[in-house]
């Protein structure tokens, strides 16, 4: 019996060391320069099938790492709307969109390799479905885009989505730069995790509530040809 108890445990044991060993090295050499069997090797594992084994293919892989950060995101988030419910400030929203990633990345710790997990994989098409697939789970995302969108209601669906971009972007971005000063040991930007997440939402509100430049219609062919 003690032998057969011991086996979940440590196969749970193993998993976990191979989620931190895969996430430290994507977000060190990026996505396609590490494969399954380089993950096995640093995590030292003896059987260099033992990734397969746990969790398929590289994309299972990187699906775990992506859900075992934004299952602790959600609670962060879920707490933070409930405070905005009702709220029409801008603010307040943007808030919700912001700190989950940075009071997360305070809690893990230095150093840390989410961020520059994450824009890894933000920045690989086929990759960045996993991310997107994990995020339409979230039931206080969708109630997020919700608050937010009503306190813009003159913004164009086409816009903003575009600034939607713009600000996931930003966040990505910038956390990375943090992530990498404190784990290279070089200055940073802000003195914490609490004071980027400040200077995100004051640049974020900003972005949002920037004036829309009109933009004059393409000319086609045809129109070029009148003018001559």
């Amino acid at each position: 019996m003690a032998g057969k108890a011991v086996r979940p445990e440590r196969g749970s044991a193993t998993r976990e060391l191979i989620l931190n060993t895969a996430e430290r090295l994507f977000a060190e050499r990026g996505m396609h320069a590490v494969s399954n069997r380089q993950v096995s090797e640093a995590a030292g594992q003896s059987n260099n099938a033992v990734v397969s084994y746990h969790f398929g293919t590289k994309a299972d892989l990187v699906r775990a790492i992506a859900r075992r950060h934004a299952d602790q995101m959600e609670q962060v988030r879920v707490t933070l709307v409930a405070e905005a419910a009702g709220s029409t400030d801008l603010r307040d929203w943007v808030a919700c969109l912001v700190r989950p990633s940075t009071e997360h990345l305070a809690a893990l710790g230095s150093p840390t390799w989410y961020a520059r997990f994450r824009a890894q994989v933000v920045s690989d098409p086929a990759l960045r479905r996993i991310t997107v697939e994990e995020s339409l789970k979230s039931a206080s995302l969708r109630l997020l885009l919700v608050g937010l969108n009503q306190c813009l209601p003159d913004l164009s669906a086409d816009i903003r989505a575009v600034r939607w971009v713009m600000a996931r972007h930003l966040i990505t971005q910038m956390c990375v730069e943090r992530e990498r000063a404190l784990a290279e040991g070089t200055p940073t930007l802000e003195p914490s995790w609490d004071a980027l997440a400040a200077s995100l939402i004051d640049a974020i509100v900003g972005l949002w509530q920037a004036p829309v430049t009109p933009v004059p219609p393409k000319e086609n062919a045809a129109d070029k040809t009148k003018r001559w």
